[in-house]
């Protein structure tokens, strides 16, 4: 019997041992760190091995192969010694995707990914398709082929899930954008990053098809020079203008009735549209799917309108090119909440915007230095807080009727939060209780 390890236990780790054991594998999890119990009860359910708070090298070391969660960085050395040892590793999108004949739409890109995931997924559902979502969002792929599987798959993928796959091959494939981020798995090289990121069609042949934004600086210098073996198509902004989307099938779709604001949204409307119409979902049921989108919450979400002032709830926006679109999509005068924990910033790029839209900024974070420093010569009213409550109340006092306070912090959460929903959720009970 074949020896399958799973190197980590959350959604990703767990969802594979499950397929793994009713492929017949002998399978064993292995997590460094504490499992939740509700992944604990699955795998005894399932009647699966696992250990946590330590690894078994031995045991792992006589493995057939090994899954490794996302979170589980390459460089590891654990994982330098199974490589050294000969022994495959392989990421859980890698492993389930050999196991389904379904139809499979990848979606990746630094910024809109979970957002362009959902909606395509929305399109698919509401024209009553077969459809799952899964990945680096709700239920991990493996789980959902163990279960029984769908005719079509909706995966949002990260790099780290991209780097663990060899064979790996969607029909539809979906890359977004690339800006600098996670730099830290990447040697601090943008070219590595890029890489990462361009694996998702690396598989694809002549059926396939391959959405790219080629308004992307780096999409389009990585492509520049390379011939595609896949069918692709090229997004430009003028496919997607004045709230109208303009498909490649000549079909024309409204945004006017869409939850999604700002071009950004657009292009991951316009990515989606073509993803459904692709996989047979006619346009009257691609508008209508457009039209009764609701996103995931910290995304441009709307909170309240109190004295005149609109409340929006950006907290998902960890970096600067997040905070770059969601002010593009604004159209009054912003109070903007920034901070966090600074992940190497560089506010250049929306320094423009700032001075055009921006009345005050409300810092918010431990750290403020940077912010108030480059700032200080844009915008005239700054003020430095500690607290998202603080933060609250001072953009509050700058606002007046007709503008808009927007929480997109450009940072990391971690500092004052568990996460960017803990955020997000503190930032919108405040507002509330106004």
């Amino acid at each position: 019997m074949n020896k399958l390890v799973i190197l980590g236990a959350g959604e990703s780790g767990v969802g594979a041992a499950i397929l793994g054991k009713k492929l017949g594998y002998d399978v064993f999890v292995s997590d460094r760190g504490k499992i939740g119990e509700g992944y604990i009860k699955e795998l005894v359910q399932h009647g699966i091995d696992y250990e946590e708070g330590s690894h078994d090298e031995t045991r792992i070391l006589e493995a057939n192969e090994v899954v490794k969660s996302p979170g589980v960085p390459d460089k590891g050395e654990l994982v330098k010694k199974i490589k050294n040892a000969g022994i495959s590793v392989v990421s859980e999108i890698e492993f389930a995707g050999r196991h389904t004949s379904g139809k499979i739409i990848a979606i990746t890109g630094s910024n809109g990914k979970t957002t362009t995931t959902k909606l395509t997924y929305h399109l698919l559902k509401t024209a009553g398709m077969d459809v799952g979502m899964a990945g680096n969002i709700g239920y991990s792929f493996a789980r959902m082929v163990a279960e029984g599987g769908k005719e079509i798959y909706v995966l949002e993928l990260s790099s780290f899930q991209l780097d663990g796959i060899e064979a790996f091959k969607p029909d539809i494939s979906i890359l977004l954008n690339i800006t600098p981020d996670h730099l830290d798995r990447y040697d601090y090289r943008m070219e590595n990053y890029v890489r990462s990121k361009m694996r998702i069609m690396m598989n694809q042949r002549a059926d396939d098809l391959f959405i790219y934004n080629l308004d992307d600086k780096e999409i389009a210098a990585f492509l520049k020079h390379r011939r595609l073996r896949t069918k692709g198509l090229g997004v430009r902004a003028k496919m997607y203008r004045n709230g109208m989307l303009r498909c490649k099938n000549g079909e024309r779709f409204s945004m006017a009735k869409s939850s999604l604001k700002g071009p950004h949204n657009w292009l991951n409307a316009y990515c989606a549209a073509e993803a459904a119409w692709r996989v047979g979902v006619d346009a009257e049921a691609i508008q209508a799917g457009l039209d009764t989108f609701v996103n995931a919450p910290h995304r441009l979400e709307w909170v309240a309108q109190i004295d005149g002032v609109d409340f929006v709830n950006d907290s998902k926006a960890t970096n600067v090119d997040s905070v770059y679109w969601a002010l593009l999509a604004m159209t009054k005068p912003v109070v903007l909440m920034l901070g966090g924990l600074d992940k190497g910033n560089d506010y250049t790029q929306i320094a423009p915007l700032v001075e055009q839209k921006v009345k005050a900024i409300v810092c918010m974070g431990l750290d403020n230095e940077k912010i108030m420093s480059f700032f200080s010569p844009i915008v005239k009213s700054l003020q430095e807080t500690k607290s998202v409550g603080d933060a609250v109340k001072v953009a509050r006092k700058y606002a007046e009727p007709g503008d808009v306070v927007l929480l997109s912090p450009a940072c990391a959460s971690f500092d004052l939060f568990r996460n960017y929903e803990d955020r997000g959720n503190q930032f919108k009970a405040l507002v509330k209780s106004f």
